[in-house]
């Protein structure tokens, strides 16, 4: 067995379905002995997205998503999707080719030294100068990069390496490493400690993060919270953590988020943080915000603890576990006029206006995200066309959100949507983008039709970076610099190059029509919305 066929029968082992990937010499082994499994290989048309889809896949199944290209240029090009799923603690495997070991550091054709290059950026990586450790590294790195605190693994296999061949194939049973060992059971005494905090607690809150999703902790959350009437909150990653209308759900906290999650935050005295990072986009000045009240800090990694803002209990371990125990001690608790008075604040009245020329973005995404089928994924994009689906979209239950919380990624929709509907195919998966983030990923148009992917993609078109203008707006005294796209592509040719069925809403006439005839129509769909450039989120 030679070094790419092993690599390949690893894959089997661990249940591969799908890697996306772009070739090149440094790879191309892999990919010959890849063709000899039941394992399907996606062709992307860019490097990046094959990290994108790959993630897309991962956050629809829970498991690993994998990718694979070529040296030098194709491994740099992959360092934007390592890092965005590193951002959000999204498991990857990801694979590059590596020149011939004897010409590695002698600048030779397409080198780079991608495991220093993506250091930063991985949870482990892989230089692989002994074909016979070839199972013993991939073992290890799906054990890496989905226990503890999900992340990217890359793994650099030189062609040498690839060609040689193995003395004997045994892949491991089990992983032992001596300095990885991820702590998911919380400390009992910990737990104690924050069940007799909220005994005591008069306004109690739970702010809910990426992590519940990672740890599967979804059921466990929404079990404990109904019992004790807890309101909750959620950073971007945490969005469907329970159902839009959930009777607890006071919305997304942060500079972009919801009145009455911001006041929930700054009002409570107890505060539970699970699987969240007290991040700036989430918790501008914690100082500030978690002065005078009982933080209990609930994560998987140790590192995130404290790391912002000291809390008062720290617990590490898997939440699905901790809500468990914590569930299991006597708890009584009367929330009653804590959500009454929080209740309230949903009735303050929005006060961000649209223009009344062209669609309002905030109830098209209201009214789409409604009308999508049950179980569904929304995917959104970066920029206003984020901010406005995290305030808009309604997810239900069983339903997912995902876009790019930590990094923010212009194009990681269509290519995260296309990875989402090729995890599940039951899914209705919809892909939200500005004019901006569409243009960087469209090529994947190419990639979605060659592999009968039918995903349903929305551009909402302003004709401008519309984030970037609105910051020049408010704080450069309307000097607008590099924000203007123009009015190229043409999205209805391009929909017909794709031979892909083209919708367009230009204003908010037939709006609910239009929008249930998208969602309707059998296999992809484009849709162009026109908003107006003077939209924004502030």
């Amino acid at each position: 067995m030679t070094g790419s066929e092993a690599m390949a029968k690893c894959l089997e082992m661990e249940n591969v379905e799908i890697v996306y990937g772009y070739p090149g010499v440094a790879i191309a082994n892999f990919f010959d002995s890849l063709g000899a499994t039941n394992i399907r290989q996606v062709l992307v048309r860019t490097e990046q997205n094959a990290g994108h889809m790959a993630s897309g896949y991962a956050r629809t199944l829970g498991r690993v998503g994998v990718c694979a290209v070529t040296s030098g240029p194709g491994a740099l090009n992959l360092i934007t999707g390592i890092a965005t799923a590193y951002a959000d603690s999204i498991p990857l495997v990801c694979i590059s080719g590596q020149v011939d070991s004897d010409l590695i550091g002698s600048d030779g054709f397409q080198e780079a030294d991608v495991t220093g290059a993506a250091e930063s950026i991985v949870k482990y990586s892989y230089l692989v100068k002994d074909v016979n450790d070839i199972p013993r590294i991939f073992k290890e790195a799906f054990y890496i990069a989905n226990t503890g605190r999900r992340g990217p693994v890359l793994i650099d296999v030189p062609i040498d390496v690839q060609r040689a061949e193995l003395k004997d194939f045994i892949y491991p049973e089990e992983v032992n490493l001596r300095t990885y060992k991820p702590t998911v059971k919380g400390h009992i005494q910990q737990i104690k400690k924050a069940v007799s905090e909220l005994k005591k607690a008069k306004k109690p809150l739970i702010c809910a993060g990426g992590g519940v999703f990672l740890s599967g902790a979804k059921k466990e959350l929404r079990s404990f919270v109904e019992k004790y009437n807890i309101p909750v909150v959620h950073t971007m990653m945490g969005i469907g953590v329970l159902p839009t209308d959930h009777e607890l759900n006071y919305g997304m906290v942060g500079n972009n988020g919801a009145i009455s999650a911001n006041k929930a935050m700054q009002e409570c005295d107890m505060l539970i943080m699970v699987g969240a990072r007290v991040a700036d986009r989430a918790v501008a000045n914690p100082d500030t915000v978690l002065d005078n009240k009982v933080l209990v800090h609930i994560d998987v990694d140790p590192a995130e603890i404290g790391k912002n803002v000291g809390p008062t209990i720290p617990i590490v371990g898997d939440a699905k576990n901790i809500f468990t125990d914590m569930k299991e001690i006597e708890l009584s608790i009367d929330t009653a006029s804590w959500v009454a008075h929080l209740n309230e604040y949903r009735k303050l009245p929005n006060p961000l206006k649209f223009s009344d020329k062209h669609v309002n973005p905030a109830v098209f995404i209201g009214l789409m995200s409604q009308d999508m089928a049950d179980r569904s994924v929304y995917v959104a994009d970066v920029g206003q066309n984020q901010i406005w689906s995290c305030r808009n979209v309604n997810v239900r239950d069983g339903g997912r959100f995902f876009t790019s919380g930590g990094m923010g990624t212009m194009g990681y929709a269509v290519p995260c949507a296309i990875g989402a509907k090729m995890a599940d195919k039951t899914r209705q998966v919809v892909a939200v983008c500005g004019d901006g983030g569409f243009q960087m990923s469209m090529m994947e148009l190419a990639t979605m039709k060659e592999e009968k992917v039918d995903i349903k993609i929305v551009v909402l078109r302003n004709n401008y970076l519309g984030l970037v203008r609105e910051y020049q707006h408010y704080s450069l005294n309307d000097r607008y610099e590099m924000v203007k796209l123009g009015s190229y592509p043409k999205l209805d040719d391009l929909a017909r190059a794709y031979d892909i069925p083209y919708f367009r809403l230009e204003n908010m006439d037939g709006i609910d029509d239009k929008i249930q005839e998208f969602l309707a129509n059998d296999g992809a769909a484009l849709m162009e919305v026109i908003v107006d450039s003077s939209d924004t989120v502030k």
